[in-house]
């Protein structure tokens, strides 16, 4: 599973805004928020590109920062920051 920066920042209590600043003081995140480091952090996180039709300007390109499953637990790690738990599922309890 991979999450969005937003999506990410909202596992780890942050707003977006604040996850970018965060990554971008450690040097995780470059200057247009895609991973400083995309060979070494690869395990973490990945550039996702994109691509649409512009009826006007003709074809449009993107990248954007996804961080993979494992990035959760590594990204706190990076910041120094506690991440929430994980609330106790008693229904399976017979």
């Amino acid at each position: 599973m991979e999450r969005t920066l937003a999506q990410a920042a909202t596992h780890l209590g942050l707003t977006r805004p604040k996850l970018i600043d965060l990554m971008r003081k450690k040097s995780l995140l470059n200057d247009r928020n895609l991973p400083a480091y995309p060979n070494r952090d690869r395990e973490y996180m990945r550039v996702k590109d994109s691509h649409w039709f512009h009826h006007q300007l003709g074809m449009q390109y993107s990248q954007s920062t996804r961080v993979k499953q494992p990035g959760i637990r590594w990204l706190a790690d990076q910041l120094g920051l506690k991440l929430p738990e994980i609330p106790v599922n008693n229904r399976d309890v017979a």
